[in-house]
């Protein structure tokens, strides 16, 4: 069998899987010690399967919407002013509290699954390395970028482990319905951890501008803008936030970001839970 044919077979799929017996294994890795091609693409196979992720499904906003407006003060016919309510609201929190739960496991599940994949694709790069000699300054690369992902991985579980991390999903807005994000906010480090997987890339000439906001009287304040966003495959940003944040919104603003929010340009909304 040619190794074409072998790396068609589907077997290199199901050894990365672990889904084979051990003497399948077994048969596999003396493959990989004499053949370059066939590691190559056992590599290849590792890499894709970092690259995905459990994405989870955006809350349905089409009522979840109007109420978040309305406790916010937002008048929709008039989107570039924004109303300053009288009182603060917070009876619409009863609708992103459930989402909370379920997209702090969902991103939980997708880095306990990057976690194996990386430790994976680190072991099976230094044993190459001390069997063979193919490429040894490729693989080294491979290993430095393969630790710094982990590193990276396990300082975000940590972060979602601690109990006084607060998770805050933004679900996506009439603007963009499909869009979803999240804000973990470690108040003690004056720091919030946003993972804007679900938001699309922005037009060209235009940047995602993440707001911290208050509600009595209602108050916008810029966190800066998502300046790297098309380039960082893992979307996950770290921002400083020293505010008593009540609220986090997104918006999509021309290059360089706005003063004030664009609110017929706010792509996901969504509110800082709070103690009962």
């Amino acid at each position: 069998m040619t190794n074409k044919e072998y790396i068609e077979s589907g077997i290199l799929e199901l050894y990365v899987a672990g889904a084979l017996s051990e003497a399948e294994n077994e048969a596999v890795y003396q493959k990989l010690l004499k053949n370059p091609d066939i590691l190559d693409e056992v590599l290849k196979i590792e890499a894709a399967i970092i690259k995905l992720t459990a994405a989870t499904s955006p809350t349905d906003s089409k009522y979840i919407f109007p109420a978040v407006k309305e406790a916010l003060g937002l008048n929709t016919s008039d989107s570039q002013v924004v109303t300053l309510p009288r009182q603060p609201k917070t009876n619409w929190l009863a609708y992103t509290g459930w989402a909370a739960s379920v997209l702090l496991a969902g991103g939980l599940i997708w880095l306990l699954n990057q976690n194996r994949a990386l430790q994976t694709e680190i072991k099976t790069v230094e044993a190459e390395i001390n069997k063979q000699h193919i490429d040894n300054q490729l693989l080294e690369e491979q290993i430095h970028t393969a630790r710094a992902n982990l590193k990276e991985a396990n300082k975000l579980l940590d972060v979602i482990r601690d109990k006084e991390i607060i998770a805050v999903p933004l679900p996506g807005q009439d603007v963009y319905p499909e869009a979803y994000a999240k804000v973990y906010w470690d108040k003690k480090a004056n720091t919030i951890y946003l993972d804007a997987q679900g938001l699309p890339e922005p037009p060209r000439g235009k940047v995602y501008q993440v707001w911290s906001l208050t509600l009595s009287p209602l108050s916008p304040t810029s966190l800066g803008t998502l300046d790297d966003f098309a380039n960082d495959d893992n979307k996950v940003f770290t921002i400083t936030n020293t505010n008593a944040s009540e609220a986090f919104g997104i918006t999509l603003e021309p290059a360089g970001g706005s003063e004030t929010p664009t609110m017929e340009q706010l792509y996901t909304l969504g509110a800082v839970q709070t103690t009962p």
